[in-house]
């Protein structure tokens, strides 16, 4: 077998939508991925329109929406249960595409299944560890804990917060920055609420904040529960350690969420029912000058980690993939191509990390307990105006790229 343009460095979504989206343009691409197993690790995650624009030229969404829901609203709470504000989301909003609220594992279980069948039961090696990358004017060498180098054009980190393409490109950055927030999260099948495809988040981060919402369809054998993802945040002046399948006790959370439960949805109880709690702190690093080097370039995670604020990340990572597939598919698998590619995506992911550290859609909630002081209110517009709240909002949109539309009138990126 000849040798690919591409070697990707990590198996997560940013290498499955990049390896994809190689393919769809006629690239050779080959993934290679740390773990020796694929685990269905993690628990929800969002994809916006954005994400959803790009996944659907892929033709994976109606797949997707097949493990799905598909977003209605966005509607935020006091922490006394007390409604502050909605909009509505995806194709309820007017989007040509919509926003889906799935499993972690279901959405890569989709795409790798998809990059086998599409490029090979071949395309993605497991169990394989990258130790570094050399190159030359001609291409690249990667090498591995246990296979013989590999030989491509390109090397791209699709490797995670904790890449080590990036720690080889950027040896003495140290460890991530933490938020001075943890993070607890679990699903658990519950009772629909809100009309079942509502995307809640209440309270904020000093006392306790949430953010709920169905990732699976209930079914016959689950007495038609939904599955509903949970994320509990508090602050915290300490991390928790930095390992995505770090346990997480009860005890730690439940101080600050007993007795939490609004006529709609008892938030406590849906805690106290999960039966894995996962931990993780709140953290980022600061966004890079540059991330491609010659030959090898960085991308999601590996490239701009951000905080999950805003359902932006695996977003931004698959904006990523598709971004640099147009650049290799017009420029060739070149240096040329990496630095277009940054040109354009650095910059743009930069000014989300730093919007989700000042400024992020839950700003929303932030602005409600300050002005409030955390106490109940009679009626939201004596806190905040309506237009204050839509501004909010709408300057995320803008920030992260799925603004209505500026998403609708683009050219595609492959």
């Amino acid at each position: 077998m000849s040798d690919p343009d591409v070697l990707i460095v990590g198996g997560g979504i940013g290498g499955l939508a990049l390896a994809l989206s190689l393919h769809q343009a006629g690239i050779p691409a080959r993934v290679f991925e740390a773990a020796p197993d694929v685990l269905p690790l993690g628990v929800g995650i969002n994809l916006l329109p954005h994400a959803m624009r790009e996944l659907s030229e892929l033709g994976l969404q109606e797949a997707l929406a097949a493990h799905a829901i598909e977003t209605r609203e966005l509607a935020f709470y006091s922490r006394h249960g007390q409604f502050i504000y909605k909009e509505p989301r995806g194709r309820f909003a007017g989007y040509d595409w919509p926003q889906l609220s799935i499993h972690r594992a279901d959405l890569h279980q989709v795409m790798l299944d998809t990059v086998k069948a599409r490029l090979g039961n071949d395309a993605v090696r497991l169990a394989h560890r990258c130790l570094k990358v050399d190159q030359d004017g001609a291409g690249v060498v990667i090498h591995f804990d246990n296979i013989e180098p590999q030989h491509g054009k390109l090397a791209v980190g699709c490797d995670g917060i904790h890449s080590a393409l990036r720690r080889q490109l950027i040896p003495n950055e140290g460890p991530p920055k933490y938020s001075g927030v943890n993070m607890w999260r679990g699903v658990v099948r519950w009772p629909a609420y809100l009309g079942g495809d509502t995307m809640v988040s209440t309270g904020w981060m000093t006392v306790g904040k949430t953010v709920i919402y169905p990732v699976r369809p209930g079914t016959p054998e689950t007495g038609g529960l939904p599955l509903i993802n949970w994320v509990a945040e508090i602050e915290r002046s300490e991390a928790v350690r930095q390992d995505w399948t770090g346990r997480g006790r009860l005890s730690d959370i439940m101080p600050a969420f007993a007795g939490l439960k609004f006529d709609w949805l008892d938030i406590s109880g849906m805690i106290e029912s999960s039966e894995e709690i996962l931990e993780y702190p709140m953290v980022d690093r600061d966004p890079l000058p540059r991330w491609s080097f010659g030959r090898i370039t960085l991308l999601g995670d590996a490239a701009h980690p951000m905080y999950p604020r805003g359902s932006n990340g695996a977003g931004q990572a698959i904006l990523d993939a598709r971004f640099l597939t147009g650049q290799i598919k017009k420029l060739g698998a070149t240096p040329e191509a990496l630095r277009q590619y940054e040109a354009v995506r650095n910059p743009a992911t930069a000014k989300v990390v730093l919007t989700n550290r000042s400024d992020p859609p839950d700003a929303i909630l932030r602005e409600v307990w300050q002005r409030s002081g955390g106490q109940r209110f009679e009626r939201i517009e004596d806190v905040i105006s309506s237009a204050e709240l839509e501004a909010i909002s709408e300057r995320y949109k803008k920030v992260a790229g799925f603004d209505r539309e500026t998403l609708k009138t683009r050219p595609s990126f492959v």
